[in-house]
């Protein structure tokens, strides 16, 4: 008897170890490879983390690198995985990078922009990886906006080309410019995941009144407005993102403490949702979906909180938050400014905390969108982290939900 059960033991054991084997080989334990830019250093810094695939929790992957320029403020990472690119404030400069097997950064190319304005504040590269937008607070040759004259008087969007192996080409020329004008102080861009249009958000002071410049967008990048822009988007608005189907764009209003909502009408054309806006938490700033185009999630800069909603597919409503805003359970960091969810599974979410130099991650509940803090957050990051972007490690497909 005492025999059986030991060989039982055994047997059991054996098997248990073969599985485990054959989990960790299909199921390695980096899900994804998390970048995060500070610019408190000069040049500015990169940091790579790996997330773990059953828990989200982070650590840190060799050391911080140059982003190449003076405070950058943006990363945007290709379709294929296998480039980042790095805008730096600073000095109005564009630094490519190539990313390895493993996740480490090797820097190329570096861009500095002149013609087509600077201090760039937002960066954001179309779904079919084809064209990076950039939007730069001032026009080629200004540092200040000057009311009533030929020049100088708002932002710069601009259409660069992105080549397979990740180069940045000319700009796309606007008739005799190298941009398309748009408001002043310009705050974010999105570019619609079917490729037809970008959009730009910015505030006036003078008129207490915040905007979306809305744009038709050919393959080649060339632009036109669409008809009614700008649209009205509360007072200050600061971050803005779509749907991955296209049907909704919202944007957060860091005055006012809202979300707007909006449908996207046949050319890019943006319709309010009539039981809009939705509150948020106390000054909202970035946003981002979920890539099952499911959940929205938005970073609360004066409660250091992540507030939560449900899309429904139908309507496009946001739903009461499914987490309250500045509970334990959504706390981060003092001023997040940036959040993402993992492009692997959309199973974690991450922000970057300004102000006390860290990370935040949390586990996403994909039914209910709810969010549970992962173990042993936050983690120390380079000085002022301002801009995230991560990549999958292997081969994922995340489902789109459709309307």
């Amino acid at each position: 008897m005492k025999s059986n059960r030991l060989g039982h033991v055994s047997l059991v054991s054996a098997i248990a170890l073969i599985l485990a084997s054959t989990f960790t080989a299909c199921n390695p334990v980096t899900i994804d490879y998390l970048y995060v830019a500070g610019n408190k250093e000069n040049p500015g810094q990169i940091q790579t983390f790996v997330a773990d695939r059953v828990s989200g929790a982070l650590s840190v992957s060799g050391s911080a690198i140059s982003s190449g320029g003076v405070t950058p403020i943006a990363l945007a990472t290709s379709t294929d995985y296998t480039h980042l690119w790095a805008l730096n404030q600073g000095d109005s400069s564009l630094v490519t990078f190539a990313v390895g097997s493993n996740g480490a950064l090797t820097s190329g190319k570096s861009y500095t922009m002149s013609a087509e304005g600077n201090t760039p504040v937002a960066m954001a590269l179309n779904a079919q990886g084809t064209l990076l937008y950039v939007v730069n607070r001032y026009q080629p040759g200004c540092s200040t906006y000057t009311p009533g004259a030929a020049t100088c008087t708002g932002g710069a969007l601009v259409v660069f080309p992105i080549g397979t192996d990740g180069t940045v080409g000319t700009a796309v020329a606007n008739g005799s410019l190298s941009y398309w004008p748009i408001g002043v102080n310009p705050t974010a861009v999105a570019a619609l995941p079917s490729g037809t249009s970008a959009f730009v958000t910015s505030y006036n002071t003078d008129t207490g009144l915040g905007y979306v410049y809305a744009f038709a967008a050919t393959s080649a990048g060339v632009l036109s407005a669409e008809p009614g822009s700008p649209f009205n988007a509360g007072v200050r608005p600061t971050g803005i993102a779509c749907t991955p189907v296209s049907r909704f764009v919202y944007v957060t209003d860091f005055a006012q403490n809202q979300l707007i909502a909006y449908t996207v009408l046949d050319g890019g054309v943006l319709v309010p949702l009539i039981n809009g806006p939705f509150k948020t938490g106390n000054q909202p700033s970035a946003i981002t979906i979920d890539p099952r185009g499911t959940f929205i999630y938005v970073t609360n800069e004066l409660d250091n909180s992540v507030s939560a909603y449900a899309i429904s597919l139908p309507t496009g409503t946001p739903s009461a938050a499914v987490n309250t805003s500045g509970s334990s359970i959504n706390a981060t960091g003092t001023e997040p400014v940036a959040v993402l969810v993992d492009p692997s599974f959309g199973r974690y979410v991450f922000t970057a905390n300004f102000l006390d130099n860290s990370l935040s991650a949390f586990q996403l509940n994909p039914s209910t969108g709810t969010l549970a803090p992962a173990q042993n957050g936050p983690y120390p990051t380079v000085g002022q982290p301002a801009a995230l972007a991560a990549i999958p490690r292997g081969n994922h497909s995340v489902q789109v939900n459709q309307p």
